[in-house]
């Protein structure tokens, strides 16, 4: 276990100037700002720091007068919750009232506004997420969060099974939160808690799982999380289908030999997409955008053609792969059959096969009707029929623009059609 200091020291995220404004506006006459969350957690723990939150004992509406009173500009984004989203030079930052939870029911809570940073801290998810400094960087810690954030655990505030219970989208937070800051064993009371109260998760909305699932997806150690989630049956209420772990860990396994950046979405259609109808479940289930279900949908389009390889194919097929699919659903298709295929992470065959669909320009359809026209083709059914003729024998004499061959290939879809 590494030590971890009480004090955050030079330099930080506090040290920002817009962050130190925050400060110097919040803090003070009255009432305490201190920086909250995810910022704390990942500089303590060595992690960049992106957003910086804020918790305060001032009520939303003290905040928007202040923010107003400095010249910031405040939106009300969670006013009921007690959030304000303050703009300084461009940067949002969000400042929430201290709160209670008076009532919840497994997906939101009713609260009030208290001024105990204590209390507060007490009724968040993970102890590594209840720890709050001040701006000198004295750090407040009501949860033992400071040895947890040393042995890399993450682990409840309190009973783990009450704390899923007030919003069953915790299981999932658990997991990602593991898959992203923790090292060895899950914390067991709460695996314990997420098997126990797995089925709550069917009263979340979809929109809130498929965004949880991709930052899970896209965590360091995702692959074994993942893993041990679906042997404890915890992935069958999210996705309602198959779920295939040892594809995943190839996936991740294969981009980190090639120094590729984490893929959430080719994560997800690794772990459960075998054939299209998987990638249309998919959208139904999680309520994927148009371009992650197209991407999914494609995806699996070009896989079924390549099922049971051991090899990639030959470039005249990467070439048909690419032209009737696109550059982005070959490149996942060959991820997915490499990852299938289960050989060497560097292996030069499918590595070449992916530098052909990301360097190689789509083949461009060198006819149209008017081609059809020249030889009076009348426009209609026939001619639509002359024209699937044509692609289709251009497609198997590997895309020439000769002009010389396209005559021949046009003479022999008229013949075909006749």
């Amino acid at each position: 276990m590494r030590l971890i200091p009480a004090q955050i020291e030079s330099p930080s995220f506090l040290d920002d100037e817009k962050v130190r404004r925050i400060f110097g506006v919040f803090d003070g006459a009255g009432e305490e700002t201190r920086a909250v969350g995810g910022a704390l957690r990942n500089a303590l723990l060595g992690v960049p720091v992106s957003d910086v939150d804020f918790a305060t004992t001032a009520t939303p509406q003290v905040t928007m007068d202040r923010a107003k009173a400095a010249g910031l500009r405040p939106i009300p984004t969670g006013f009921e919750h007690g959030t304000v989203t303050v703009i300084v030079e461009g940067q949002p930052f969000e400042i929430t009232s201290l709160r209670e939870d008076v009532e919840t029911d497994g997906r939101r809570a009713k609260v009030r506004f208290g001024r105990d940073f204590k209390q507060d801290a007490l009724r968040r998810d993970f102890t590594i997420n209840a720890l709050s400094c001040n701006r000198d960087g004295h750090i407040f810690d009501y949860a033992d969060g400071l040895a947890d954030i040393a042995a890399r655990r993450v682990r409840f505030i309190g009973d783990a099974q009450q704390r899923v219970r007030e919003d069953y989208l915790r299981i999932l937070r658990f997991f990602r939160f593991h898959a992203a800051y923790g090292e060895g064993a899950l914390d067991a009371q709460a695996f314990h808690a997420a098997v126990i109260e797995r089925e709550g998760m069917h009263n979340l909305s979809r929109e809130r799982i498929r965004a949880e699932l991709l930052k899970l997806l896209g965590a360091r150690n995702c692959a074994p999380t993942i893993a041990i989630m679906c042997g404890a049956g915890l992935l069958l209420p999210v996705l309602a289908g198959v779920a295939i772990p040892a594809r995943l860990a190839r996936v991740i396994e294969i981009d980190h030999a090639r120094g590729a950046k984490a893929d959430p979405l080719l994560r997800l259609i690794a772990l459960c997409v075998l054939v299209r109808e998987d990638a249309e479940r998919l959208r139904n289930e999680l309520r994927l955008s148009n371009a992650e279900a197209q991407r999914a949908h494609a995806a699996a389009q070009a896989l079924e053609q390549l099922h049971g390889c051991t090899a990639p194919p030959e470039p005249k097929v990467l070439r048909a792969l690419l032209y009737q699919h696109g550059s982005q659903a070959m490149r996942d298709a060959l991820a997915l059959a490499q990852a299938e295929a289960d050989v060497s992470t560097l292996d030069e065959i499918w590595t070449g096969a992916d530098a052909f669909a990301a360097t190689t320009p789509r083949p461009q359809l060198p006819f149209s009707g008017a081609d059809l026209l020249a030889r009076s083709v009348a426009p209609g059914r026939g001619m639509g029929e002359a024209l699937k003729a044509m692609e289709r024998l251009w497609i198997a004499a590997d895309f020439p623009t000769d002009a010389a061959t396209l005559t021949d290939l046009l003479d022999k879809a008229l013949t075909q059609r006749d």
